[in-house]
This record gives structure tokens, sequence and C-alpha cells, in this order.
């Protein structure tokens, strides 16, 4: 299949802003856009009373940002791919800031869900920031930037707990929506007067009724698997939709092998490089989420159970923060270890120590220095996991894909997330003691959980290490477009050029 181009060859990169500056720009974005993702986490108990209305109802406040965001990645990341990845980014963030202030004015629960709705809309910014950095930086700054921004989507969601707590508690809560307009007005504002046009625009036709179809399908599976301890797992309405969703993916899969313009190019997606680390995308980001979920309640958790610690809210996520600051501060590290060992031992690697910090909380009695060990080593592996799945998608995909293969995998990560607040929700809740709100897991009910996640973690791994190790990827068969390495995103199409050279002798 060709891909649409407008030359021979990949367009040049632009020099007008130092590497540094789109760095910074596009790890700030990165953080924002993340930090909506935990923004409410303080008001989910208050939900009903503040907005006077049913729990079931005030759900949707977190349910429609986890939806809006899976389904626009692959679509934005596509439109970008195609019209700009600057104007895109642009565009993700003036909707980020305008669902802000919905939900700043908002007194009631469905202009709150609308808000929150368009707030999920600008997640589709981090596949396309990381695309610019493959973009506009010189081969060589590559890795360690893609290892920076991936970073971002851990250390947003970290620091938005406690801040959003903190705010929360000594202002009205109408305040959190206020200082995210204010923070994305920001990376609005950086991204217009700091980062280059984009170079690179093929153009083509945009894939209407596969977005379409992507949409029906992933709402269809995503919902039930989001609202099935609500709904009843084996309710007529959740396996109707399931069951849907397999029939409208299925076709929609059978469209994107026919058209001419498609929105994912399957025949990609199917190479074992970006296939299995699609695959570990999605346990990791099951791994990952359990960390999210699981350890508040254990904090949380009235010390008089005999294993919970008692703490609230601003202490919780002020003892979860580090952890999402140690994955920024391995960035440098992976993208090192991407550049010696290539990002498929990084990805193996990583998933490991996610393992690995799940582990000791299986046979020890919780405490505060466990709890924070664990979560600064969980935090290390998902830092080294994130930053070396967009290398490996990026060194597989020709120049013209990458930003619709990047949110592909965004999506992957979307998907195991949603997967793991079903399953541990399901798990929590079954196997807590009390009655009402007043329920709370039990030991054994953490332990299962911890379990589960390493569990997803070991089948991480094993997906990593299915990917290639060395030597060529399959070559894409398009005139415009070169062959890349995954084994080093840095030099990718260096290496790429002289295979190609080689084979035509």
């Amino acid at each position: 299949m060709a891909y649409p181009s407008t030359s021979p060859h990949p367009a040049p990169r632009s020099t007008r802003r130092s590497p540094g500056a789109v760095v910074a720009v596009l790890a700030f974005v990165g953080i924002v856009v993340s930090l909506m993702q935990t923004l409410v986490v303080p008001l989910i108990p208050k939900l009903p009373l503040l907005l006077d209305a049913a729990p079931s109802d005030t759900s949707w406040v977190i349910t429609s940002t986890l939806l809006a965001g899976a389904v626009v990645t692959p679509i934005a990341g596509r439109l970008g791919d195609m019209y700009g990845k600057r104007p895109m980014l642009v565009a993700s963030l003036a909707v980020l800031v305008v669902g802000s202030i919905v939900c700043a004015l908002a007194a009631s629960v469905w202009p709150m869900v609308i808000g929150r709705t368009l707030q999920g809309l600008a997640m589709g910014a981090i596949p396309l920031g990381i695309s610019i950095l493959r973009d506009e930086l010189p081969r060589e700054k590559v890795g360690a930037a893609i290892a920076t921004m991936s970073a971002t989507m851990g250390v947003g969601g970290a620091i938005g707990l406690p801040l959003a707590s903190v705010i929360a508690q000594y202002s009205d809560w109408h305040m959190l929506f206020w200082v995210a307009a204010g923070l994305g007005t920001a990376s609005l504002l950086l991204v217009l007067g700091m980062l280059p046009a984009s170079a690179s625009r093929p153009g083509g036709r945009f894939d209407t009724l596969g977005a379409l179809g992507l949409c029906t399908g992933l709402v269809a599976l995503l919902l039930p698997v989001s609202k099935g301890s609500v709904w009843g797992w084996n309710s007529p309405l959740v396996l109707g939709m399931l069951g849907a969703s397999l029939l409208v993916l299925v076709c929609w899969g059978w469209w994107q092998l026919r058209t001419a313009a498609p929105l994912v190019d399957l025949r990609v997606s199917a190479r074992a490089p970006v296939l299995f680390t699609n695959l570990a995308s999605v346990a990791v980001g099951f791994g990952m989420y359990a960390m999210t979920l699981v350890f508040p309640q254990l904090l949380m958790a009235p010390a008089s159970t005999g294993y919970g610690l008692g703490l609230d809210m601003v202490a919780t996520g002020l003892v979860l923060t580090p952890g999402g600051l140690v994955m920024m501060a391995l960035s440098p590290v992976s993208a090192r270890l991407s550049a010696a060992r290539g990002p498929r031992t990084t990805l193996l690697l990583g998933a490991g120590v996610i393992g690995a910090g799940y582990l000791p909380l299986l046979v020890l009695a919780p405490a505060l220095w466990l709890v924070l060990g664990s979560s600064l080593v969980i935090g290390a592996g998902i830092g080294l996991a994130y930053a070396a799945m967009p290398a490996l998608i990026m060194g597989a995909v020709p120049l013209t894909e990458s930003a619709a293969a990047n949110g592909l995998n965004a999506l992957m990560r979307s998907v195991g997330t949603s997967g793991s607040a079903a399953v541990l929700g399901v798990v929590l809740a079954g196997m807590s003691s009390g009655t009402g709100a007043a329920a709370v897991p039990t030991l054994e009910g953490f332990r299962v959980s911890f379990a589960i996640a390493a569990g997803t973690a070991a089948l991480a791994a094993i997906l990593a290490a299915c990917v290639p190790r060395t030597g060529r990827l399959q070559q894409v068969q398009s005139e415009d477009v070169r062959p890349v390495r995954a084994s080093d995103v840095t030099a990718a199409m260096d290496a790429a050029e002289g295979t190609a050279k080689h084979d035509g002798k």
C-alpha cells in the first residue's frame, strides 16, 4: 500500500527552535493533559452532594473523560499525520480550555459531564507531541526526548492527586477547573509561540466511516467495562454492548483492510514489533492503573482495620507523588538504555520492575515505608516501559503514520487502564468488610489485587520478549518512506537507508 506524500522523501526538519525548547514545551503539555485524568479524584465521594445527583449519574464525570480520551487518540493522530501535528495539538489544547471553563461554571451533573468529555478529548495531544519530537529534533536527541515526553503521562497523574486534594480541601471545588483552564491556556500559548509549524503534511482523504466505526466499537467495549460493576456483568445491557463491540470492530477491521486511506493501517499494525508492543501496552496499562486505584484505598483505609494506614487524601497524594517524579527522573536513563540495548530491552526491564514492585506487598504487612518504596519501584518500571513503547512503535512504522501509530498505542494503554479499573474494582468490592459507604477492602482483597497486577506485569514481560530482538523490520512497501530499525530510534533512518541499498545489490 502506498502512503500519501507530497515528495519522494520525508520533509526536512524545522530548525526554528532549539531542541531543548521543543522538549520543554511538549513535556509541559503532556503533564497538563495527563493531569486531567486525576483532577476530580478528590471530589468523587462528594460529587453527588456537590452536583445534587445520584452516584450512578456522577460516575459519568470519570467515565466520560476516559471514554473520550480512548476514542480521540488514534483519530487525532491520523489527522495530525494528514494535516499537520501542530494544528491538531493546538485544537486539542483549545478543547481542553473550553472543557475546563464549562466545568468551572457547572452547577449540575450533565454540564460537568460535557466539560469533562471535552477535557478527555485533549488526550490526543500526547501521541501528537511524541510524533512532533520525531519530526523536529535531530536524530541523536529523539530517544531522550521521547522518554521525557512519555514520562509526563505518569508525572501528570501523580502530581495531579495532591494538587487537586489541596485545592479541593482549602478552596471552592470550582477552582480546580479554573486552574485547569489556566494551565491549558498557558500550554496553548507556549505551543503557538515556541513550536514550529510541521514541515510534513502529506494530506490525503480522512476515513470518516472508519472513524465512526472505531468510535462506536470502542464505546460499546469500554462503556460496559467501566460500568459493568454498576449495571451488572450478567445484565443484557452489558452482554449486548460487548457483543455489539465485537461485531462492529470486526466490520471496522474489514473496512480498514479494504479502503485506500485507512484510519489505522492494520497491515503495519500487524507486524510483530507493533503488534506485540501494543499487546504489552495493554498489560502495562493494567499494572500501572492498579497502583493508582489500589494504593490510595490502602493508605486511606482506617487504622482500626489493623492494616489500613488511616491517611487523608492530601497525605495520600503526597506519599504517591514521588513515584511519578521517579518516572521523569529515569527518562534519560531509559533513553540511554534504549540506545545501547534497544527499546525492546527497556520495555522488558520496565515490565519486570513493575512486577517486582508489587511482590513485597504480597507477603509483608502494610506500612507507610512499604507502600512508598513499592510506589517508587513501580514508578521506575512504568517510566522505563512508557519510554520504550513509542520508540518501538516509531521504529517500525513509516514517518507518515507515526502520529496515528502512537495514537493507537495510547489507545491500547487506555484499554489496559479501563480493564484494570473493572477487574480490580470487582475484586475489591467483592472482598470487602462493612456495608455501604463504610465498606473497606480486606487485606486479602488488597493482596489479590497486587497479585493480579504482578501477573499482568509478568505477561507484559512475556509479550515484550516476543518483539523481534534484532535485524531489519519488515520493509514498508512504499517508495516514499524508508524502513527503520526498532533497536535504535535515534539512528533509525540512517540505518534503514544503508540496509535498503544493500538489498538493492
